[in-house]
This record gives structure tokens, sequence and C-alpha cells, in this order.
């Protein structure tokens, strides 16, 4: 009895084993930021391995990466015009949301997977913001409002995008996407998710990790205002007023 227990325990482990095995690398996972950044790309390679036993799929693979930026907190507020002011109404915090945010795939996000796949295991980029974790949800939709909102002024920014021909394939098992990092996105660590699909489903997923760095003068101010706060505001402070006071002295009518 206890024979065929462990065999059908190996049975069960094998025809559960993955059939296919993807493989992803980054062309960079250092980026560094100085003056004269404005922008680059990321570019993501990868390759699907198949067993022995695993015959080439008949209709083929789709790729999906999800991109996700360094977590900020963030308030988006409805604001009504009264007269010549504005005044704000309600606000909805999202204390996680991801400072950048790209989904990135091989065709169609709708041919390549079901709503309900998507909705459950958040992908697509429509999927993430309207999931329950990216903010206190409310219930019956009354915070959709603000998750448009937010996506549409982060889409405005160049931080909040979806390419549905943003991975493409070179050979029936090997792909390439290219990340746009605009000049906005924030330095950070980035997580890059990359989930292969056939036929609707999900047969494997790898995350991996870029930054983005701050370097030279730039750097070190950030430094300085991080670890010294006190010290730089008192010298902000006094390069106000200096240059003030010499503006002055230029200008002025004797």
């Amino acid at each position: 009895m206890r024979t065929l227990w462990l065999l059908l325990i190996t049975l069960a482990s094998i025809s559960s084993a993955p059939a296919e095995t993807l493989i992803t690398s980054l062309s960079n996972h250092r980026v560094l930021i100085n003056s004269n950044y404005t922008g680059t790309s990321i570019a993501v390679f990868g390759a699907i391995e198949r067993d022995a036993q695993t015959v080439a799929r008949a209709t083929g693979y789709d790729v999906v990466v999800t991109v996700r930026g360094p977590r900020q907190f963030l308030v988006v507020r409805e604001r009504e015009r009264l007269g010549p002011v504005w005044i704000n109404q309600e606000q909805q915090k999202f204390p996680q949301a991801p400072a950048y945010l790209s989904v990135l795939t091989s065709r169609s996000i709708d041919e390549i997977t079901s709503v309900q796949l998507r909705q459950r295991q958040q992908i697509g980029l429509r999927a993430i913001i309207n999931s329950p974790v990216f903010t206190n949800e409310r219930g019956a939709g009354a915070d959709r409002d603000f998750r448009e909102a937010l996506y549409r002024l982060k889409a405005q920014e160049g931080l909040y995008l979806e390419d549905e021909r943003g991975v493409t394939f070179l050979t029936p098992d090997i792909f390439r996407a290219s990340i746009p990092l605009p000049a906005t996105a924030p330095p950070g660590e980035y997580n890059v998710e990359v989930t292969l699909f056939a036929d609707t489903v999900i047969l494997a997923s790898t995350i991996t990790h870029f930054e983005l760095v701050k370097t030279g003068f730039e750097e070190q101010v950030g430094a300085v205002a991080r670890d010294w706060s006190l010290l730089y505001g008192l010298a902000t402070a006094l390069i106000a007023i200096f240059f003030g006071w010499l503006a002055n002295m230029i200008f002025r009518r004797d």
C-alpha cells in the first residue's frame, strides 16, 4: 500500500511539472540619471524552453511584460468651481500606487486571456488600477472616477502606459520587449514581471529588477537634503536671501 502511494505521488508530481520554462534577461540592471538625462529604454529578452516530452503548441505563445516603479503615496482630489475659485471636494488616497506602471504585450490583452483571469491575476493596466489592493475600495464603483483620474494624470506624464505591440517574437520561442523610461520616471527600484501565456492560460512567470540611480551633483544635493534636512533648508534660505539682495543692488535706482 505504501509503495502504491509513493507511485501515485511521483506520477502526480511528474504530471504537474511545467512543460515550459521561461528564461528572461535585461539589457541593463542599473540606469544612471545625470543633468543631461532625457529618458532611455531597457530591453527585455526572453526564451521559452520546453522539456523533451513537450511538442510545440499549434496556437503559439503570448507574453505580457509588467513593469512597476517605486511605490508612492498619492491623493486624488475632486475639485469644484465656485465663482472665481476652485474648492476641493471628495478625495481618494492611493497609499501604495506605483510611480511608474507599464504593460507591454505581444498582442491585444483581450485576445491573450479572459476577463476573469485578468482581474484575478492583475494582468493588464486596467486590471491593476481597478484591483481592490490598488487603493481602499469604497465599493459599488464609488471610487472609479478617482482611479480614472489617476490613470489620466499619470498617462499625461508618460508614466502609465500600455503597448499592445510592445513584445516582439524574434522566433517562435524567443522574444524581445523595450521598456520606455521617460525623463519624468523617478529614481528607485523597478520590478519587471514577464508572464507566458498559451490558449489564455498562464504557463510560467519570472520577476527581475533594475534601478534608476541619480549620479553627480544631483545625487549629492539629494543626499544632503535627505540626510541634513535642517542644514539644507537653512542654506537654501540664505542663498535665496543673498540673490534677492544682489538683484536689489544691481537693479536699484539711485
